[in-house]
């Protein structure tokens, strides 16, 4: 008995919907979308073969992502303030002092602070050794960036 190309989408969809919630960064859910797009056009008929189906699956994941991501990712971060504007409400890591654990350089990605008892990535425009402080800047998923704390701040 031959696959159901219409129940492998959908189950592959709901697989990537589902695993959204153990893997942060609001990304899988619209390539669950697109496999479940691509199940309807495979329901309707109008995708074939696996290669329209894989093009299909591609170009809407791609473009729902591209499209999207940036709208919906504010809504499942949350907000600081009684507002839900992204661009108006301060991060709650915004200002707090950090401990640098690996030397941080302009221009490189391996300088690492600690905050709230975990280790994160950190970026800075100036340069900050291990064991000094530093204020947060802004974050940017997983990232911080940081400056370094001025004596008295």
């Amino acid at each position: 008995m031959p696959f159901n190309p219409l129940l492998i989408w959908f189950i592959a969809g709901l697989a990537l919907v589902l695993a959204e919630f153990m893997v942060p960064g609001v990304i899988l859910v619209f390539f669950g979308v697109g496999a479940w797009i691509t199940a309807l056009t495979s329901w309707l008929g109008w995708t074939d073969g696996w290669t329209s189906q894989l093009m299909t699956f591609a170009i809407s994941s791609i473009v729902l992502l591209v499209v999207l991501r940036r709208r919906f990712r504010s809504r499942f971060f949350g907000y600081v303030g009684n507002t839900q504007n992204p661009d108006e409400n301060m991060d709650e890591f915004t200002g707090k002092s950090v401990k640098v654990i690996a030397d941080i350089a302009p221009g490189d990605d391996t300088g690492r602070v600690e905050f709230k008892g975990a280790s994160w990535k950190a970026t800075s425009d100036t340069p900050i050794i291990t064991g000094a402080l530093a204020v947060i800047v802004s974050v940017d998923g997983i990232n911080l960036k940081v400056r370094p704390e001025q004596p008295g701040t």
